[in-house]
This record gives C-alpha cells, structure tokens and sequence, in this order.
C-alpha cells in the first residue's frame, strides 16, 4: 500500500470483508468510547449490518470510567450516534473507588468485566475492539520494554479470549487490527462526523502515551508502526511452530500422574530438546501442577539453565538439584525431572512435616530432604 492509499477511507467492500466473520454471530458487542478508532467501528458495523439481509443484533457499548467530567457527555454524543446509526446503545458505569497506583491496569479489567456483562445481557459472544495496527506497535513496544519473550512480542491477536474479569465463553475480536488509525480518521472524515478527544492519551504519566510519543522518531529511522506491525505478525508464525514442537515434545517425553498430590515426569530425552522447546514444557508443566498462577519467563529460564548444567554431570556423580517455582517443586535426580505440587507454606511457629520418600516413575527414589530454594 503507497503512503497516498494508507489515508484513503475504508470502503464499503473492505468494511463487508472485515465483518463477514461474524455474519452467522447470535450478537456482537462493539466497544465504542466516543475516540476516533471506537467511533470508525459503530460507523463501519452499521453499514456492514444494514447490507445484509439477515445478520447478528448490534449492541455499542460505552464504558463510563467516571474518570473525567466530560465522559458523560461523551458517552450520551455515542448514544446519539449510535441512534442514528440504527445501533441499540447501552452506557455501563464503573461503580466504586478508583485506584491511584495501577489505575490504568483497573480501568481496562472494569472495561471488560462491563462489556462482557452487556455481552451476556444479550447472548452475544463477541465483543469487537477497533485496535489497529498503530496500537499493535506500541503493544509491541511497550512488552519488549519490559522484556517479554516471544509470546508477549507476538502482540495482540485479531481473535483472542476475553482478558481475565470477562465472561469465559466471549471471544475479542479485533477487525481493525490490520489497518492504520490515520485510514479510520479518513473514514469519519469522509463521512462528516465528529469524535471525543480524550486528554488522557497524551498523558506523559502513563506508560502508552509516552511511548506512542516516541513513534514519529522511530518512523525516521524506518521503524514504523506498519513494521512492527509486521513483525508481530512473523512472531506470531513462528510462535505457534515453537508450540507445533512442544505440543509433539510433550506426548513424546511426558508423563502426567493424577491423585492428591498431582506430577508430571519428564524421561531422559528432555535435556536433548532445543532450550525454547524445554522452557515451554516446564511451563507447562508448573502450571498444570502448581497453585500460584503463571510462571514468570526470566525465573522460567533461570531454572531451565540451572537444569541444564545439572545435566552436564553424569547422572551417576549424583548430580542433583531442586527448586520450587509458582507452587510445584522441580526436581532433576539421575536422567528424569519430576514436577510436582509443592507442599503448603507453613505458617510461622508450624513444626515443618517429617519428609517422605518419593519413587519416579522408572524407579529411582529420592532421599528425603526438606526444603528447597525458592525463585520467586
């Protein structure tokens, strides 16, 4: 696409080609703020629907922080829009007090924990988002700042489970996700219609202001934000080839044992996986296992490079080694690794359980011994 064609509207046939997906939907949600992105959405959504014959409901919802005097009015300027548009409208209000530190990170589990309510009032099972590439490449940005691995750089997919605090049975989808935000501007400007300016996506106190502020200085330099687009894209490939080989790893080196104390066992072919195959399979592993949520990657690899250079030793030199990570005791003795739940955290002044002896699969018992080093 020439820097002439990435400003032009989007037409009637690519709004049809975006939203064909979901023609058979009982319903959809679109999420509309009032902003430009949001506002491009309820504009598109409508056309799409009124050229069709027969089609899902439609159901715009704006969610009303309550974090600005002006979102009321904001949200009523959607409600007339969306009238206008002959889209049902619903305005859902996050109640209570707001946090200071974090508010961001509340606002947007409140944001769909009340998009998946109005979902649900509905029986629809897709709420659709207008990201666009443009918030693809600060996703991307902000993640490899904060040192995701593959996974996080892959950014945000066009269809994706709901985010935690929503309903688990509602898909996100992400239409927009493929175009530039300077073409939904073009649309809206082609149409006539106005949109909400929210200050807050200036705010250098926050994480993606600062960063979509540094976006026209990396443009310069060729890193724009239809390359990094890009990018995530090609991730994403190799992502799911990496999970292609842990998937195939996992049945050939695996084994998952049931009953109150739940494990997994990985037989001597583990160590000669490649390191990302190995990473992944612990993760696996521990979360299957342990009790405390997901594991962290930089702890992940940390004991995935411990494992590794117990491995070098012959396993008849005793080489042993132990560490307890997100709620399950790893544990590498002669050629296996056992995973298993740790036990529970005793309170102060609680006598520590005497240690049992505990058999691997292939026979090989373990001297008891208490403890292990924490990494969390």
């Amino acid at each position: 696409m020439s820097a002439a064609d990435a400003i032009t509207p989007v037409s009637a046939g690519e709004a049809v080609a975006l939203f064909a997906p979901l023609q058979d939907a009982c319903g959809v949600v679109l999420a509309v703020s009032g902003g430009p992105d949001s506002t491009a959405l309820l504009v598109l959504a409508a056309r799409w629907r009124r050229s069709l014959s027969r089609g899902p409901a439609l159901l715009a919802v704006t969610v009303d922080h309550g974090l600005r005097p002006e979102s009321r009015a904001e949200a009523e300027a959607v409600k007339r829009l969306a009238k206008q548009c002959g889209v049902a409208h619903r305005t859902m209000r996050w109640a209570g007090p707001k946090p200071t530190p974090g508010l961001q990170q509340a606002a947007r589990e409140a944001r769909y924990r009340l998009l998946s309510e109005a979902a649900a009032r509905i029986g629809a099972n897709h709420i659709l988002t207008a990201h666009t590439h443009d918030d693809q490449a600060e996703t991307l940005l902000i993640r490899m700042s904060r040192g995701s691995g593959i996974t996080g750089l892959c950014g945000m997919t066009r269809i994706s489970p709901l985010p935690a605090g929503g309903v688990l049975d509602i898909h996100l989808i992400r239409p927009f996700l493929d175009l530039p935000k300077a073409r939904l501007v073009a649309t809206l400007a082609d149409a006539g219609l106005s949109y909400a300016d929210d200050p807050s996506n200036r705010d250098p106190k926050f994480t993606r202001p600062r960063v979509r502020a540094l976006m026209p200085v990396l443009a310069r330099e060729g890193l724009t934000a239809a390359r990094l687009a890009q990018l995530a894209r090609r991730l994403r490939r190799a992502g799911a080839a990496i999970e292609a080989a842990a998937d195939a790893a996992w049945t050939a080196v695996a084994r998952e044992r049931a009953g109150d104390v739940p494990s997994v066992v990985f037989d001597f072919a583990f160590p000669a996986l490649p390191a990302e195959v190995q990473l992944r399979l612990l993760g696996r592993a521990i979360a299957r296992v342990g009790d405390e949520g997901p594991v962290e990657l930089g702890k992940l690899e940390a004991l995935q490079e411990a494992l590794q250079g117990a491995w070098a030793v012959p396993p008849d030199a005793g080489a042993r080694i132990r560490r307890t990570l997100a709620g399950a005791v790893v544990t590498r003795t002669g050629d296996a690794l056992l995973v298993e739940r740790a036990p529970p955290r005793r309170r102060p002044g609680e006598p520590r359980p005497r240690p049992r002896r505990r058999a691997l699969n292939h026979g090989t018992t373990l001297p008891p011994q208490a403890g292990g080093t924490a990494l969390e």
